[in-house]
């Protein structure tokens, strides 16, 4: 279901004009040109993230990386930038004309949530912290609903890592907090702890998520791709969740790296097709690559009778 793109890694630290240790996890979007922005978490080598910006005409080849980073953490007018900002997730809102960029805060109270818009990916204006430590993985839906703009993030708590949706009139003041996806128990490929990987991508049957899961093991953890469907309307519904994983890293450059065993997107875009998903995904923490798939084939998974809700037994339909 899930293709990766042959020329992978398509982006590494080797590829920056100035220091950075590793790059990954980025944020993806396609821009009225039709060309592909990336907006790449690049870590400094004392191990704080930035934001750098790299285009491609066809989103897979020769990609133009800024020569220095476009959104560095200011730690001085937001605290909670302190230990850097990282897994950018951008959503055009055309309400505001404007790109809504959800990234998680690191600070001395530990990860948590913020925002940033811009019109041109030159100047960013931050919101700051509208979801307070432990909280991340998190992406604004690209319109309002009923109920206003809409958020998936995950809080955590002592025992559990779900993902969660919250609403707000104005991107300031958000409530109504409701559990949408719950990390399953026991051996499951996605029991414990859950993330939104992507941010959503909307389809005539409902909003398509993507999701991580980690499996804990003796060895460590082990980073894989799921998906659920969202209801169109009420994304606080869920309609079905696949019981398998889609996609988990076998490849070297996702199996060798500062954070072996990770398949982690970030950034999708729809291709002009309206069919083809590509995604950008980091490889255990130290690049970037591309994988596709497409919606019919994800719909047809998610419809199958093994992804039936009446025979899931990990977690709550």
């Amino acid at each position: 279901m899930v293709k990766r793109y042959h020329g992978n890694p398509v982006l590494t630290a080797s590829d920056w004009h100035y220091p950075v240790h590793a790059v990954f996890n980025p944020g993806a979007t396609r821009l009225e040109d039709g060309s592909t922005l990336l907006l790449c978490r690049c870590e400094n080598h004392g191990g704080i993230s930035h934001f750098c910006r790299a285009i491609s005409k066809d989103g897979y080849t020769n990609w133009k990386v800024d020569t220095e980073p476009c959104l560095l953490p200011s730690p001085d007018s937001y605290p909670e930038e302190l230990w850097g900002i990282e897994d950018p997730r951008i959503t055009y809102v055309e309400e505001f004309g404007q790109y809504a960029i959800a990234y998680t805060a690191f600070g001395e109270g530990g990860p948590g949530v913020s925002l940033a818009f811009t019109k041109d990916f030159l100047a960013y204006k931050r919101r700051g912290l509208c979801m307070q430590p432990e909280d991340k993985d998190a992406a604004l839906f690209p319109r309002r609903f009923k109920e206003g703009f809409a958020l998936i993030h995950r809080p955590v708590t002592s025992e559990h890592a779900d993902m969660w949706l919250s609403y707000s009139p104005d991107l300031k003041n958000w409530g109504r907090p409701s559990r949408i996806l719950k990390a399953r128990k026991g051996a499951w490929w996605d029991a414990n702890k859950i993330g939104l990987s992507p941010p959503p991508v909307e389809t005539a049957e409902g909003w398509l998520v993507f999701y991580h899961g980690v499996r804990r093991h003796a060895s460590g953890s082990l980073y894989r791709l799921g998906v659920a469907l969202l209801d169109l309307e009420d994304p606080s519904r869920l309609v079905r969740r696949g019981q398998h994983w889609i996609m988990g890293p076998i490849e070297p450059y996702e199996r060798v790296g500062d954070v072996p065993n990770v398949v982690f997107p970030t950034g999708a875009v729809l291709a002009e097709d309206k069919d083809t998903i590509v995604m950008y995904y980091g490889a255990a923490d130290s690049s970037i690559c591309i994988a596709t798939t497409t919606v019919k084939q994800v719909l047809e998974f998610l419809n199958s009778k093994e992804n039936d809700c009446s025979l899931e037994t990990g977690s709550d339909p």
